[in-house]
């Protein structure tokens, strides 16, 4: 057991109450198995942690999509986890935990924003994608945006009602962001770019009819991208993320922070683009303060020049190698008429690991 990496976890679950200062735990909902019967448990509502009372009205109202908004958020989470596999700081999530990622989230940096993105776009995405499975009684196929159909086809099957998710995603998680501070503001920018990504990436998805594939008819609907070209996306505005200051203004209501792009040559970030105001640390080294678990141990490509190389993940401090044989199936042979047999080989790899 790597006891370093034990305390680091531990010292992340005792400060917790510094870490749960404005930390969206709701997120933690995506993690634990008791939430996938929401539909069926109302009073389950009052349990989930973090709820400000206008998200605790929704769930109380809409009970049969919550499922859905438990689904999207774990899906965000695998999409940033899929996303900076090979990263150094690679969307560790902390069990038994309110805050899932321990204090990365607590600094307004481009991982932040990222998470924020990705978390709102999931749940549009499975809440859309739910109700087009009919797996609600309140949502379904979107009607409004078909139009006249294109030559050579018509309208058929269920298109997605991405809009409907988006309205979901908006009142959910931006329901605790009404503060008039920079976090907030920037929190639900970095919450709207992930649902308008959604919306951008709908196209038409149509299916032929016809004898042996002839598509003498062809049908289209509207539908959602797989969740990887959104996470793609994502992570591209990731890496061009726009830097931003913190300006205060006196109102009515008193002073009130806004953001404004920190470097007047560039092009404004638009409404697609992300935004943060403080820089990220370097994971390399562990950091309960900053949330680092640092990069020992994680495994590096030995052949890459990129981030993901045994170079940059290490951070200089050199890799490990070490051999690993693995089981797999080799020289398979397809069998008239219809299977494939295989033979079981054991192959030795290199694997190369940071000091």
């Amino acid at each position: 057991m790597d006891y370093h990496l034990l305390g680091l976890i531990l010292s992340f679950l005792f400060n917790g109450t510094k870490v749960l200062a404005g930390y969206p735990i709701w997120w933690s909902l995506a993690l634990g198995q008791q939430y996938s019967s929401l539909g069926s448990q109302p009073i389950l509502c009052g349990s989930i942690p973090g709820l400000v009372p206008k998200q605790l009205r929704f769930c109380r109202n809409y009970i049969e999509i919550m499922p859905s908004v438990a689904e999207g958020v774990k899906l965000g989470i695998q999409e940033c986890q899929h996303q900076f596999r090979g990263r150094r700081w690679n969307c560790t999530t902390i069990d038994d935990s309110l805050a899932i990622f321990g204090p990365v989230l607590d600094k307004a940096t481009r991982e932040s924003a990222f998470v924020h993105a990705i978390a709102s776009a999931g749940v549009a995405f499975a809440v859309t994608r739910s109700c087009a499975e009919g797996t609600s009684t309140i949502c379904g196929c979107d009607s409004h945006h078909k139009g006249p159909p294109g030559d050579g086809w018509k309208w058929g099957g269920c298109s997605e009602d991405a809009d409907f998710g988006v309205l979901v995603s908006r009142e959910f998680a931006d329901a605790r962001e009404n503060r008039p501070d920079a976090r907030s503001a920037m929190n639900r920018h970095n919450n709207e770019a992930g649902r308008t990504t959604i919306l951008d990436h709908m196209h038409l998805k149509c299916k032929c009819h016809g004898l042996s594939g002839s598509c003498e008819v062809k049908t289209c609907w509207w539908a959602q991208p797989d969740f990887r070209a959104i996470g793609d996306y994502l992570k591209d505005k990731y890496d061009s993320a726009s830097e931003m200051v913190v300006e205060k203004h006196r109102e009515s209501r008193g002073w009130v922070e806004t953001l404004r792009a920190k470097y007047a040559l560039f092009k404004p970030p638009t409404e697609r683009d992300l935004v943060y105001y403080e820089n990220s640390p370097n994971f390399c080294e562990p950091n309960p303060e900053t949330g680092s678990f640092g990069t020992r141990d994680r495994t590096c490509n030995v052949t890459s020049h990129g981030i993901d190389g045994c170079d940059l993940l290490c951070c200089g401090r050199g890799h490990n190698t070490r051999t690993e044989k693995r089981k797999e199936k080799c020289h398979c042979i397809f069998h008239w008429c219809c299977y494939v047999s295989c033979q079981e080989c054991t192959r030795v790899y290199d694997v190369h690991t940071c000091k």
